[in-house]
């Protein structure tokens, strides 16, 4: 039994310097692997893009095994690890340094001229002054105006944001002496409702439908009372209907007064839906409790298209105090949210905003823009062409859509 025990305890033995002669090994041949890495000579990232690790390996002796997107939603300096198995198979790992940058330039969103009424405060913190990073780039007027005396200023208006990108547009002020209105000016106004100029429903189907495509409309309170049976005589093969608002920032959430009228009365005559919700949000966090309320709305209703986020802010966007990559970061989420419960969702904004104001994403896209033919070269789902439709069933403007299939 002794001598049972002994040999069974020299094995032991035996078995743990293995072991640990094993983990030695191993320890020695990683300490000493051979590791070849060179780098780019730019280490740089631009804010926001989507950039690998392995971008920055000019040459490897070996493959890496752990490549990865780089985290660019943060200017600064930051470390990168890469894992990777010489050509001897050894796995080693490599540690260098990047940087993101910002180098796009703020926005200041103001035409050639502005126009202030004598005696009355310029108020130059009203004009859109935005940025891709900042929350609230350094915004400032160059050059002297006299608000009480009528003339034309030329001034600059500049922006600087943290990174040391600066953006000068030139404007002129008009201090203008506003004209007195007599009973007189008014004796032959036409202050009829009757709708002089509009785009016939109609003849906007026949010119732009296709095989893969469909024509539609969206709507709200604003339409008044809609005959449904009206829309689908009139070929109307969509439409989109508003869920709601809210009443400011962080205001009561308010059903549109007319969405389950609109709803119901689209289902009754099966013309497909889909859903815009008016945010105002000022978060990610405010964005995503708008999604959740418009899901609690409609969980009762069949919706057959998307829900679009429509943030339209942009007199106030000053006072949100958010960037423009939150602001997208809002809309995106406000989607991720309405798709975790089971519905397809899309950006609304129109060309201009789309193009220089919300970043790339890679959300549906409801396009804005009044015009025969869109120069909008972003891709898009939906577009609208139109706020002055003329559709049977309703009788006043209604805007006019087209969806891409």
């Amino acid at each position: 039994m002794k001598k049972l025990l002994k040999i069974i305890i020299i094995l032991l033995i035996l078995t743990a310097l293995s072991f640990g002669g094993y983990k030695l090994y191993w320890y020695i041949r990683i300490k000493y692997a051979k590791i070849e890495v060179e780098l780019n000579e730019d280490l740089t990232i631009e804010f926001t893009k989507n950039v690998k690790a392995s971008s920055f390996i000019k040459s490897i002796n070996g493959k890496i095994t752990n490549d990865y997107l780089i985290d660019s939603t943060k200017v600064g300096k930051q470390d990168v690890v890469i894992k990777f198995k010489n050509d001897d198979g050894i796995p080693v790992k490599y540690k260098f340094e990047v940087e993101v940058v910002d180098t796009v330039k703020p926005i200041v969103w103001i035409g050639s001229s502005y126009r202030v009424k004598k005696g009355e405060k310029f108020n130059y913190n009203k004009i859109m002054c935005g940025d891709n990073y900042d929350k609230r780039p350094k915004c400032y007027i160059e050059g002297k105006y006299d608000t009480n005396k009528v003339g034309s200023y030329p001034l600059t208006f500049i922006a600087e944001d943290s990174s040391g990108n600066t953006t000068a547009e030139e404007f002129v002020l008009n201090v203008y002496e506003p004209t007195p209105v007599t009973a007189n000016d008014n004796k032959n106004q036409d202050n009829s409702n009757e709708m002089v100029n509009f785009t016939r429903y109609d003849k906007t189907y026949d010119k732009y439908k296709t095989n893969t495509n469909k024509i539609g409309i969206d709507v709200s309170k604003w339409q008044g009372d809609i005959d449904f049976e009206a829309l689908k005589n009139d070929r109307v093969e969509f439409v989109i209907i508003r869920v709601g608002y809210t009443k400011g920032p962080n205001g009561e959430y308010i059903l549109d007064p007319k969405f389950k009228d609109n709803i119901e009365g689209a289902t009754k005559n099966n013309i497909p839906v889909g859903l815009y919700f008016y945010s105002y949000a000022d978060s990610v966090e405010h964005a995503i409790k708008d999604a959740k309320w418009v899901v609690d709305q409609i969980k009762d209703y069949k919706i057959d298209l998307p829900i679009a986020f429509d943030w339209e802010e942009w007199k106030d966007f000053n006072e949100y105090n958010i960037s423009f990559y939150e602001l997208t970061r809002m809309g995106e989420s406000f989607i991720d949210t309405v798709e975790k419960a089971g519905y397809k969702g899309m950006l609304y904004s129109s060309k201009s905003y789309l193009e220089y104001i919300w970043l790339p994403t890679n959300k549906d896209i409801w396009l804005a823009h009044y015009t025969d033919k869109t120069t909008y070269k972003g891709k898009y789902k939906f577009w609208q062409l139109c706020d002055d439709g003329k559709v049977d069933g309703i009788k006043g403007h209604v805007d006019v859509d087209i969806m891409y299939e």
